[in-house]
């Protein structure tokens, strides 16, 4: 009888955490403590061949657009930037400021044009790249722009719910009272809440199309968001990796996920 109870649970809690939840705002059991260790992260980073460009699959000079998480600026990207081109790609800042902002206003006025450059001065499909938040920007870029997007990256991205630390609820909370005060009528009421109606949230629900490489890294020690939320639930698509949540943008190991992801769109598996 226990056993069968047991089952039955177990089955219930993996339809839980298979729902598609992009309408979610809920707080998740981490610990923000953890993430101090992001620090180690980029030592190790600094003592990786694939830092340097040893064992990486050499890129086809296409451009990367690199976008940054809540609150964070193009600055902490550099490292990803620098290491990008080491391994012969074009990188590209996404030129957003402070992410700290309407997600569709941010499309439409820097990332648009950032894509558009980057086809322009490569001469080829783009890929994307991003960190927590902006992980999930890119996903609605390429949902939007199919034809134009080779790839899309999502480095710990609560892709499918916003389930977070209280602390970054109640951060993002301020920022969407800051987004209605300063535009008033130029966003719609439930702007940066999961019930938004938005072009950015309807692009989310769509399926990425089969033509493009999708690739979701994630790490079951996040002190941010609940790591399961940044799963597709596609093997294909998830890689695990250790790491923490902030460090993802300076960790190694999600560093050679990446470079064999991005090299699947031109040379042979």
């Amino acid at each position: 009888m226990r056993r069968k109870l047991k089952r039955a649970a177990t089955r219930s809690s993996v339809s839980r955490t298979r729902q598609p939840a992009p309408h979610r705002h809920l707080e998740a059991n981490t610990s923000l403590w953890t993430e101090t260790l992001f620090a180690a992260e980029i030592l190790m980073l600094h003592a990786a061949p694939i830092y340097y460009g040893f064992g990486a699959r050499r890129g086809d000079a296409s451009g990367v657009i690199l976008i940054p998480g809540f609150l964070g600026t193009d600055f902490y990207l550099m490292e990803l930037h620098a290491w990008l081109c080491r391994i012969n790609y074009q990188p590209y800042f996404s030129g957003i400021g402070v992410n700290a902002e309407c997600p569709n206003l941010l499309i439409q006025r820097h990332l648009n044009q950032t894509l558009d450059r980057a086809l322009t001065e490569t001469g080829r499909k783009v890929h994307l790249i991003g960190h927590s938040l902006g992980g999930i920007i890119a996903r609605s870029i390429a949902a939007q722009r199919p034809n134009d997007v080779a790839s899309v990256i999502t480095l710990a991205s609560p892709i499918r719910g916003t389930v977070a630390n209280r602390a970054v609820l109640r951060a993002a909370d301020a920022v969407r009272l800051r987004i209605l005060e300063e535009h008033g009528t130029g966003v719609l009421p439930s702007c940066y809440t999961g019930s938004c109606t938005c072009n950015f949230l309807n692009s989310l629900r769509r399926k990425i199309p089969r033509s493009m490489i999708e690739t979701a890294i994630y790490t079951r020690h996040d002190g941010v968001v609940d790591w399961r939320y940044c799963m597709t639930l596609n093997p294909d698509v998830d890689v695990e990796v250790p790491g923490t949540h902030i460090g993802l943008a300076f960790n190694a190991t999600a560093y050679a996920v990446v470079a064999e992801r991005l090299a699947r769109t031109h040379l042979p598996a």
